[in-house]
């Protein structure tokens, strides 16, 4: 028998002072409580109830169990209540996963104005250029950069995520200004550790049938290749996201923009469900209302 019943027909005998009370509030025969009961019984090994002509007469045991029995009633109820209040109003902690410059450069402030909207959401944001896992990692949603693999994820897709090649003034002033990609053999191409096969300056180089000589430098993070390139090191190859504000105030000047690679899709990845707890589906609408694909 259902154990959760059995013991909320065992409080109402005991408050309503009677199996027929009880029957009739939880619309059941009055057998059918007497079986709880006896369920019950058989299960903690004695007797709880002793009756009388008149009335129920609770024993030790169920005494004992009467007062567990209500109080873990009342955390149930109270656990119901507070799940019922998470999906009636945005509230809670969002955990989100991000790149480290997408994270950082164009998240980040956004997340400033959402947390602004919502008072009563919190955000725990986690940058990494490693690929997790949404559920067994906790996350509430995750931003993805690529390509995507069949998930069962529902995946909202987002602006794609531009490249760009820049390179300081005083640099190209001493080794010149490159007008297409076979000019790169003669530059200093920062490289960035952890791109893939279809990335960075090894693809660019097979897509437009050019040699490109292997960088002297190498780093896994895009922050630390901004700063060489703004101190005339050499070309750097990162998300416009990253260069876009030193290209703007002439710290550094874009290049081949004929030939930068193609924009990577991007998307907002996270658990199908039919009714989201607010807290998700306000923060899906925002960042789809923010970076929506046109």
């Amino acid at each position: 028998m259902d154990r959760l019943l059995s013991m909320e027909l065992f409080v109402a005998v005991v408050d309503k002072g009677s199996f027929t009370a009880a029957a009739e509030a939880h619309r059941l025969s009055q057998p059918m409580v007497g079986k709880h009961i006896a369920a019950l019984e058989k299960r903690l090994g004695g007797r709880l109830l002793v009756r009388t002509t008149r009335r129920q007469q609770l024993t030790e045991l169920g005494q004992h169990y009467y007062q567990r029995c209500r109080a873990i009633l009342a955390e149930l109820a109270a656990a119901e209540d507070a799940a019922e209040l998470l999906r009636q109003q945005p509230r809670g902690v969002l955990r989100l996963n991000a790149s480290v410059t997408f994270g950082s450069l164009r998240l980040a402030p956004l997340l400033a104005e959402f947390m602004a909207r919502y008072p009563e959401i919190g955000v725990e944001l986690e940058l990494s250029d490693q690929l997790v896992d949404l559920v067994a990692d906790g996350y509430d949603a995750v931003f993805r950069i690529g390509q995507l693999a069949d998930s069962g994820m529902v995946a909202r897709r987002l602006k794609p995520y531009r490249m760009m090649i820049a390179a300081s003034p005083a640099y190209l002033a001493t080794r010149g200004t490159p007008q297409t990609p076979a000019d790169l053999a003669g530059h200093d191409c920062l490289g960035f550790s952890r791109w893939q096969r279809d990335d960075g300056w090894d693809a660019l180089a097979r897509r437009h049938g050019v040699e490109i000589a292997a960088s002297r430098f190498q780093c896994n993070q895009g922050q630390a290749l901004r700063q060489l390139a703004l101190a005339g090191a050499g070309l750097a190859l990162q998300a416009e996201a990253l260069l876009a504000d030193d290209v703007a105030s002439g710290r550094l000047v874009s290049l081949l923009d004929g030939y930068l690679p193609p924009p990577k899709p991007m998307h907002l990845i996270y658990p199908a469900d039919r009714q989201p707890l607010p807290k998700l589906r306000v923060f899906v609408d925002f960042i789809v209302e923010r970076l929506g694909a046109l």
